[in-house]
């Protein structure tokens, strides 16, 4: 068995647990998301799936989005722009974006935990959680910049 078929079992699981129905659109975008390597948006998913669910409306895909949230196996990503994003991993890790195509990455690095300590003792919060994202240009872009006729002037 595979990682992410055990992954899936394991959500299954927990769907089950929480008393939801596993219907096939939902299990399609949960498999869809376990295996996806990047942070698709709820119109990536509705479009990698309309195929094989021809009568799945994009409301059918953010129903299950919303639902799989609730349930905490999935996260929603918000970057300002219009779209957001979900990640099926729900461990704490940060995101790296590139500012030319918009490519979100998993960066992983020790949580933050002195951060949230010290913004408590100074503001008197209390902090509930916390959100890193670094900004860049990823290597696909940062390659088409770099090409020889770019820089011929």
């Amino acid at each position: 068995m595979t990682v992410s078929e055990q992954q899936l079992e394991e959500a299954i699981d927990t769907l089950k647990e929480s008393g939801v129905r596993i219907t096939p659109q939902r299990h399609a975008v949960l498999d869809f998301l376990l295996n996806s390597k990047g942070h698709p948006t709820a119109d990536e998913i509705y479009k990698a799936l309309e195929g094989k669910f021809p009568n799945m409306s994009v409301a059918t895909v953010y129903n299950n989005l919303r639902v799989l949230k609730e349930i905490g196996l999935v996260r929603e990503l918000t970057y300002g722009d219009s779209s957001s994003r979900f990640d099926c991993d729900t461990t704490e890790h940060y995101h790296i974006i590139c500012e030319d195509c918009g490519k979100i990455v998993d960066f992983y690095y020790p949580t933050l935990d002195e951060v949230e300590s010290l913004a408590e003792q100074v503001t008197g919060f209390e902090v509930s959680h916390h959100r890193m994202e670094l900004y860049g240009t990823c290597p696909d872009c940062k390659e088409l910049t770099d090409t020889p006729e770019k820089n011929v002037q």
